[in-house]
């Protein structure tokens, strides 16, 4: 009821304990505080955090738009309605990196489990289009020290992300990848790889660092199964626009419905009913804790509820 049970510290500490398994940690991306809820209802890990899924719920495109406020504001509320672990993209580090320091920490305050700082230029844009410019080795570097150092809680994830495998392909990615995790980075997460072989091959340049996986929709990585990345060395695979993909779809095409057919009748069997709603925002919760005030009745699931 309200928030977590589980605190901020309590969830950092289970995501290092987790990295140090031996399992590939799947991290569907939440759009919202209520998704999250419903990740972890369904039995995932933990929770990502897609600087697009921010930028695009704002109607803004994918290119270092959003503010710090925006993103921890944002990341906050998702991050607080679950259990789980959440891992939020915070772009550049939104300027130098002093402003990478202040990101962090911010961050932290939020309630963040870890976050990922790329070495794109400012300002930076969607990992999976065209014309993508990444900064030098050294300013890379500081980026991610700067946020190493910054940090607060010793177990709060400072992930690495570099985009130069589009620049100047794979043996440069990792190269860049073992420069970042000298610069004190805890985790790598390689943008646009092209097959299993290429995460392998990171895998190799990190030594045992945790290896992220982004399996997002129409982007330059194909669709691998968690059994493919598993066999590649990745430790995480997140999917970060799946979820808001596939709620805009269902809602453009209900409105859709609505325009040809004059009623949403026909599309009523693929919504979620009344009674799932108030079960995932915990109606039932409030009812019991307070009944002098939440004193409402609350709808029992049956198949004809709306």
């Amino acid at each position: 009821m309200l928030y977590s049970k589980t605190t901020p510290a309590q969830k950092r500490v289970r995501l290092r304990e987790m990295l140090a398994a031996d399992a590939v940690l799947q991290f569907p991306g939440a759009f919202s505080p209520l998704s999250a809820r419903l990740i972890e209802e369904k039995g995932f890990p933990g929770v990502y955090i897609s600087g697009a899924v921010l930028a695009n719920d704002l109607g803004l495109p994918d290119i270092g738009l959003t503010t710090l406020t925006e993103v921890a504001a944002r990341a906050g509320q998702i991050a607080r309605m679950t259990d789980l672990p959440a891992i939020v993209d915070a772009d550049t580090g939104f300027g130098e990196p002093l402003n990478v320091a202040r990101a962090v920490q911010e961050l932290e305050n939020a309630g963040l489990a870890g976050c990922h700082i790329e070495d794109q230029i400012n300002p930076k844009r969607c990992g999976h289009l065209d014309g993508k410019q990444v900064v030098g080795l050294d300013i890379a570097r500081r980026r991610i020290r700067a946020a190493a150092d910054a940090r607060r809680d010793p177990n709060f994830l400072i992930m690495a992300r570099t985009d130069i495998r589009a620049v100047d392909g794979l043996d440069a990615a990792a190269e860049r990848a073992g420069a970042l995790v000298d610069a004190g980075a805890d985790a790598i997460f390689p943008e646009a790889m092209a097959s299993p072989a290429e995460f392998a091959a990171i895998r190799a340049a990190i030594g045992t660092i945790p290896l992220l996986a982004n399996m997002t929709e129409f982007g330059k990585s194909p669709l691998f199964t968690t059994e493919e990345l598993a066999a590649a060395g990745v430790d995480i695979v997140i999917y970060p626009v799946t979820l808001l993909r596939a709620a805009m779809g269902a809602a453009e095409r209900t409105l859709d419905t609505i325009a040809r057919d004059g009623t949403q009748q026909a599309r009523v069997a693929d919504m979620l009913t009344r009674s799932r709603l108030y079960e995932l925002v915990d109606y039932e919760g409030y009812n019991r804790f307070d009944a002098g005030i939440f004193d409402f009745a609350v709808p029992q699931s049956t198949p004809a509820a709306g």
